[in-house]
């Protein structure tokens, strides 16, 4: 269904940055299908994990617009918020995957600090010019800021304090910190919020979900980390967009909301419940029963045993909830790998392949 653009007559003019990214280009589809009056132009510097072919289909819109550049370019923003009359900025773009934290934590601080901060300063100077829509900044992140939680422990509330246990999650608070600042400081529209692990299509072949599913096509091992009991709460990308749409027609600038899939899960048990759809849906496996593929390799360093998000807040005050269980979005998701083997195959590139065997060692001897 499409709706039209909300909170006034006026088309609403969007900068989401990141878009060509994981989650970043399933809300522009989103956005796109829903709001199709609205402006939407993408800030992505396509480092290895954003892909333009995430956006191939949206290039020929009248209202789509492209721009291959980085947030920490503060000339080019500024020019960005002048010459397009933004009035939203989405800010999706980040360093996001933990190992590669670990690995070379330069590159988190840069984008994820440095980058929000020119953001941030950029919309409070343009922010005098808006004239026709409630301006907004949207800051999305992680509920790995929360830090790690035992098993007994209720699950992360927006006032859970902030402990970050990685370099990655570490640079999320911080920019979560500096957005908060800009709102208390120069009362500065800004809505932060807080995600559960995301799993769908176009997600980055390093990430659990899409790893296992691409590994299990190749007949390849299968690396759990540690004995495999850590915990993390999924959410479909599409009840992600879903509840960032929300947050955008309602939420309060200032306000903090943690979105949560309600899908407490051990990494394990997911591991095998991809084994069992992949079984079921894909044909020819190299491997059957791909539960062989399994192999437990030496943890991680400071790997946090358990995330769980508190969703009360977003569906009490704004009446979102998760629409998508564990097993109805794993389907999704395993069936979007094996139709779109085009995507992936072109991202096991040798670099990547490099980088695996430096996480998990040489696997395959």
């Amino acid at each position: 269904m499409v709706s039209e653009s909300f909170s006034g007559a006026s088309p609403r003019r969007f900068l989401i940055t990141g878009g060509a990214g994981f989650i970043g280009s399933n809300f522009t589809h989103h956005w796109c299908q829903n709001y199709p009056g609205d402006r939407i132009v993408v800030l992505d510097a396509l480092t290895y994990a954003g892909n333009p072919q995430n956006l191939a289909d949206l290039k020929t819109r009248e209202n789509f617009h492209f721009v291959k550049g980085n947030i920490c370019d503060r000339a080019l923003v500024d020019e960005l918020l002048k010459t397009e009359k933004i009035d939203t900025i989405i800010h999706f773009a980040a360093e996001s995957h933990v190992d590669r934290s670990i690995l070379a934590p330069d590159a988190f601080i840069q984008t994820n600090l440095v980058g929000t901060f020119t953001l941030l300063e950029a919309f409070r100077r343009h922010f005098p010019r808006i004239a026709n829509n409630s301006p907004l900044f949207l800051h999305v992140s992680t509920d790995e800021v929360y830090g790690s939680l035992n098993p007994e422990d209720p699950p992360f509330t927006e006032t859970t304090p902030y402990a970050p246990n990685s370099p990655y999650s570490a640079s999320k608070a911080g920019s979560d910190h500096l957005a908060r600042s800009y709102f208390h400081t120069y009362k500065i529209p800004t809505i932060i919020t807080n995600c559960s692990n995301n799993y769908g299509a176009y997600h980055f072949p390093e990430k659990l979900i899409p790893l296992m599913c691409i590994n299990i096509l190749l007949g390849k091992p299968l690396p759990v980390y540690g004995d495999g009991q850590n915990v993390r709460d999924w959410l479909y990308v599409l009840d992600h967009c879903r509840a960032l749409e929300t947050v955008i027609q309602r939420g309060k600038p200032g306000e903090m909301y943690n979105i949560g899939g309600n899908n407490e899960v051990k990494n394990i048990d997911l591991v095998q419940m991809l084994c069992g759809i992949m079984d079921e849906l894909a044909p020819d496996l190299p491997v059957r029963p791909s539960q062989q593929l399994i192999t437990f390799v030496k943890d991680r360093p400071g790997h946090d045993r358990r995330y769980a998000i508190d969703a009360t807040k977003i569906k009490t005050e704004l009446g979102w909830t998760p629409a998508v269980t564990i097993e109805a979005g794993l389907r999704k998701t395993v069936q979007w790998y094996l139709n779109n083997r085009h995507w992936w195959q072109p991202l096991l590139s040798e670099e990547y392949q490099n980088y695996y065997q430096q996480l998990y060692g040489n696997l395959d001897k």
